[in-house]
């Protein structure tokens, strides 16, 4: 499936909600497994359906151990960041925590961009699964980033609506410039504290 960029009108859309019976349809079922094998490929963590152009409420994520490599450590424990099975949501209400956190963040409709974007630290997601059953999901550090990342392009918002718009750069800047450097350091030269 192809992945749509930032202008496509089906990103900035509300979409909509699927009942049990349409969950359950071959048709559905074969979205899904679209869905994965397209997220595998760009590579990412999360689609949501309006990336692939449908106005559905269903997302795919999955965080696997083989995308931490290139974290030390370090920055793995300071993002809460662990492997997440593949598993879907659909129909998902999110509940937030109070506190929040910045890191970077970038998506596969945006490409070759990244922010520094907050985000709650904890969230509540309550869903269907891909086999149309209630799921309740708690989740805490990248976790919760990736469920209220794709949980927002469900409702038509994206990244950058939520981002600090001074640290919009691209995918290379960051590499070259900024990748080692603290997110509170990041803040403070692009004048932001």
């Amino acid at each position: 499936m192809k992945i749509v960029q930032a202008g496509t009108p089906v990103l900035r859309r509300r979409t909509s909600d699927l009942t049990v019976e349409q969950i359950r349809s071959g048709e559905i079922q074969h979205l899904i497994e679209f869905m994965r094998e397209t997220m595998r490929d760009a590579p990412g963590v999360g689609l949501a359906a309006p990336q692939v152009g449908l106005g559905l409420r269903l997302a795919v994520i999955e965080d696997p151990i083989e995308y931490h490599l290139d974290l030390s450590p370090t920055e793995l424990a300071e993002r809460g960041r662990s492997a997440v099975p593949f598993h879907v949501i659909i129909n998902p209400t999110l509940n937030l925590s109070e506190a929040h956190v910045s890191f970077f963040e970038g998506c596969l409709s945006l490409a070759g961009l990244v922010a520094i974007v907050p985000r709650a630290i904890s969230v509540e997601v309550s869903c269907l699964d891909h086999r149309g059953e209630a799921r309740t999901i708690q989740a805490s550090g990248w976790y919760a980033r990736i469920l209220q990342h794709e949980i927002e392009h469900l409702n038509g918002t994206l990244y950058v609506d939520r981002m600090i718009p001074q640290t919009l750069m691209t995918v290379d800047a960051h590499k070259r410039f900024w990748r080692d450097t603290p997110v509170a350091q990041v803040l403070e030269q692009t004048g932001m504290i």
